[in-house]
């Protein structure tokens, strides 16, 4: 990172840091992508079984990986306001943290899921995929979250095309094992969508051993000698991360869960109903990854200029950000309504899949606006340390307002399950708006407080 004097310069910046995180963003997402569309190709109970077991894991690996983002203000800030010296020490903490918080998921998993999987009423065949997919996918929760911390220190130094780099090497080999765990290649028997689960744990390895090698050898990362000094795990360090990290997590956690609450309300659908919700919901969470990215770029740029007291600088990354991301909205929304067959036949070969996940895609155009609102806000206001009352929106917007609306409209109207798609929308839609207030309001005190 470095200071940008005009709104075209920190256009330049802005977007050089963006491309390599979106970049990052589809590879991590297109894992969760060839997951699916693989083990669609198993069949629907596979692609059905993955469904069920991403609703579960993806609330709580988003969540806990909002926590570990507060890394990302964190080192930013340190990094505006000249304070390098004490990044690498923050970064050790982060890994120690990240650990503990891994295990802690391992052992509740290891004690809850088969209570939660039994309340789900779901086909057997379709409950024993999810199951086996999420032990497969537990092997690697440590070195994901490992990962994931040393992610966000490389990318707060603005050097995100070094992430980009990890995944775009990862990438291929995640689909390689894929196909020899899916379909049973080279040996190894077709475990179906299980494999999906075991070639994303083998992943995650890969990806972690690379970014330890890129932060031990190569510069700027090795000047902050992160693996020469080691101290003690530190509560207190622990909780400078936590204060942050705890409401960004629980905001993501809200928003995502949502998402798999109403995958669980709709698994009392047929397996058709759910293979078609999960492929539309799948590609339009792979479209999600242009706001995402957006909001991520913007905690670094934010968090720069914020460290530097550059608030006016600060307030002009955001409106960047967010016009960025309604552009990319547009572009989404238009390639899913003139493409819906194609991305339809994607996920599926049979055809009563194929006709609902078009007609579930419709509903995912309107997604697409309120993410580009939403989500770099978002981004805008962890870059400012401001993530206490977000976090309560989030749960307002999308659980007092968004669930019961689509529990309603899917239980009481004609729209089936349609109706927690509509749902799904106004909550987003609630949480875009109390989040631009919210973002004026800081960026109003701030300048105030620095006139």
């Amino acid at each position: 990172m470095y200071e940008a004097k005009t709104y075209k310069d920190k256009g330049k910046l802005f977007l050089a840091i963006l491309f390599p995180i979106l970049i990052t963003q589809i590879g991590i997402f297109a894992m969760n992508f060839f997951d699916t569309i693989m083990s669609g190709r198993s069949g629907p109970v596979d692609l059905a079984g993955v469904a069920i077991g991403s609703s579960l894991w993806l609330p709580i690996f988003t969540g806990v990986n909002g926590v570990l983002l507060a890394l990302s203000p964190i080192v930013a800030q340190m990094l505006g306001s000249g304070e390098k010296k004490r990044i690498g020490e923050v970064v050790r903490q982060g890994i120690y943290l990240s650990i503990a918080i891994a295990i802690f998921i391992f052992l509740i998993g290891l004690f809850l899921l088969d209570a939660v999987l039994n309340m789900m009423n779901l086909e057997q065949d379709v409950q024993y995929i999810a199951k086996y997919y999420l032990a497969a996918l537990s092997i690697g929760i440590v070195p994901l979250f490992i990962f994931n911390i040393l992610r966000c220190f490389i990318d707060a130094l603005g050097q995100t095309r070094i992430t980009m780099m990890i995944i775009l090497i990862s990438l291929p080999l995640n689909i390689i094992f894929n196909y020899i765990f899916i379909f049973g290649k080279l040996g190894v028997p077709a475990l179906g969508g299980v494999g999906a689960g075991l070639a994303s744990a083998l992943t995650y390895f890969v990806c972690l051993l690379i970014s330890l090698f890129v932060i031990a050898r190569l510069l700027p990362f090795s000047s902050y000698k992160i693996f020469l000094y080691w101290s003690m795990p530190s509560l207190k360090a622990w909780w400078e991360q936590l204060r942050i990290g705890i409401p960004i997590g629980f905001a993501i956690f809200f928003e995502t869960s949502i998402f798999a609450a109403v995958t669980l309300l709709i698994s009392v659908y047929d397996t058709t109903t759910i293979a078609a919700h999960q492929a539309a919901m799948n590609f339009q969470s792979m479209l999600y990854m242009g706001p995402l990215s957006i909001s991520m770029a913007l905690t670094i740029a934010v968090g720069f200029e914020v460290g530097a007291k550059r608030f006016k600088d600060a307030k002009q990354y955001s409106l960047i950000g967010i016009i960025t991301a309604i552009g990319l909205a547009i572009i989404g929304s238009l390639f899913m309504y003139l493409f819906d067959d194609q991305i339809a036949k994607l996920y599926s070969n049979h055809p009563e899949v194929i006709v609902l996940t078009k007609q579930f895609l419709i509903y995912a155009i309107f997604f697409q606006l309120s993410d580009a609102f939403g989500a770099p806000i978002q981004g805008a206001l962890r870059g400012y340390k401001d993530v206490n009352i977000t976090s309560v929106m989030a749960f307002i917007s999308y659980w007092i307002i968004g669930l019961p609306t689509g529990y309603i409209m899917a239980n009481y109207t004609s729209l089936g399950p349609f109706g927690y798609w509509i749902g799904l929308i106004t909550g987003l839609a609630a949480g875009a708006i109390t989040l631009l207030f919210r973002l004026l309001h800081v960026q109003d005190n701030e300048q105030k407080l620095s006139a």
